[in-house]
């Protein structure tokens, strides 16, 4: 099997960790959230209330891709957990949705999404930014699969699987 890369992508509260690593652990791959990849100064500006600027998210986009051509180098598997809210960051992690770089969009309402940021707890990503992520969102205009997250994460499991399972009909 070729290295495959998915990104996860969506806004804050749409559950890229969690379905992220069921994902993983579903394909035997390896996970990883772009949350722990951030700079300490973006992590301070984010408790601050403070939304990044594009300037604050190239280098992390940087450790990220990074990250990804590692695997694919080695030909190992990858999920990624990243917002990856704008097509400009996207194109900068390499999704090409026809490659070994794939996109899933994890979509909600804003309501689901605000109730579950309010139910978080030990994340640096305050409720009061949500709005700012969804200002900023540009949803993906095609190639990607869009995932309603209003559902179970063993059904957006299994719905990202079937995207991922090539057609009998395509194997070599």
């Amino acid at each position: 099997m070729v290295a495959t890369v998915i990104v996860l992508m969506g806004v804050s509260g749409s559950g890229k960790t969690t379905v992220g690593r069921e994902l993983a652990s579903a394909l035997g791959w390896d996970f990883i959230d772009a949350d722990d990849l951030h700079p300490a100064a973006n992590i301070q500006k984010m408790k601050s209330g403070l939304a990044l600027d594009d300037d604050d998210r190239w280098p992390w986009l940087d450790r990220i891709r990074d990250v990804i051509d590692q695997h694919l180098r080695a030909d190992a598997s990858l999920v990624v957990a990243c917002s990856a809210l704008k097509q400009s960051y996207r194109d900068k992690l390499g999704v090409t949705n026809t490659g070994s770089i794939r996109l899933v969009y994890l979509k909600g309402s804003q309501a689901l999404l605000t109730a579950r940021l309010r139910n978080r707890s030990g994340h640096f990503m305050p409720p009061s930014l949500l709005q700012s992520q969804l200002d900023l969102l540009e949803e993906p205009s095609s190639g990607a699969l869009g995932v309603d997250i209003d559902q179970s994460t063993a059904a957006i499991v299994a719905a990202v699987r079937a995207y991922i399972t090539p057609d009998p009909g395509e194997r070599g």
